[in-house]
């Protein structure tokens, strides 16, 4: 059989990971120096090549998992890159994912191990190749998919104050929300437990907490609604 494959040029094909966190009321980016040429010494996302046995999504819970401990995390593709120019040693493809997870959870020894650091929005510094275009892409899509769906919730603890939620969605649209029109439409939403449990790290009245009622959420994840600020 004649092999119609023969002749074509090999590409690679790479996975690059946008790992969001939120801490301190700041949506934080988790970021490597680059320890290997080309840009070796410079700010990077998270990345790896694709294997022969992998998906791109195998590959990219391969790159989390080694970096943070998780396996069970929210991630989504956001988009694919192929601009011929955009890695100068090999013609090279990426396949970018954003992944959301709660700071509190993630290995810690892990992200030491791998020199990672995890940079604010605000601060970002320059990222090599086309990495700030898939930030960008990857902010945009979050934002897109809070207004439809209950998405950015994975970056908070099981329980959270409602000053907690709000600031996670001002971190996450990048604005500030007037606090009782925020309040307004998380209640309509139908979503939260009240505990009786308070936070009283804020204030000496104390903050009550409050956690997701897991079947209308997942209700709200599969069925969607509408939240615009």
């Amino acid at each position: 059989m004649i092999n119609s494959y023969q002749g074509q040029t090999q590409i690679l094909v790479a996975v690059d990971c946008i790992i969001f966190g939120f801490h301190n009321d700041e949506l934080k980016l988790l970021l490597v120096k680059r320890d290997f040429e080309p840009e070796k010494g410079k700010w990077s996302l998270v990345g790896g090549f694709l294997q022969p046995n992998e998906t791109s999504d195998d590959a990219a819970n391969r790159v989390l998992l080694q970096l943070t401990g998780l396996d069970d995390v929210y991630m989504r593709q956001v988009n694919t890159f192929t601009d011929p120019n955009r890695d100068p040693v090999e013609r090279t493809i990426s396949i970018a994912y954003y992944a959301l997870i709660n700071l509190e959870d993630h290995n810690e020894e892990l992200r030491k191990k791998n020199s990672a650091h995890w940079v604010a929005l605000a601060d970002v510094p320059e990222l090599i190749f086309d990495h700030a275009e898939m930030v960008k892409m990857a902010i945009k899509e979050i934002q897109y998919k809070t207004s439809i769906q209950p998405v950015g919730f994975e970056l908070l603890p099981p329980k959270f104050t409602m000053r907690q939620l709000q600031k996670l969605y001002e971190a996450i649209y990048q604005e500030d929300i007037d606090k009782r029109n925020f309040t307004k439409k998380i209640n309509k939403l139908d979503i939260l437990v009240k505990l009786e449990e308070k936070d009283m790290s804020s204030s000496r009245k104390g903050s009550f907490l409050f956690e997701f009622d897991k079947e209308k959420y997942e209700a709200k994840v599969q069925n969607g609604f509408s939240f615009k600020l």
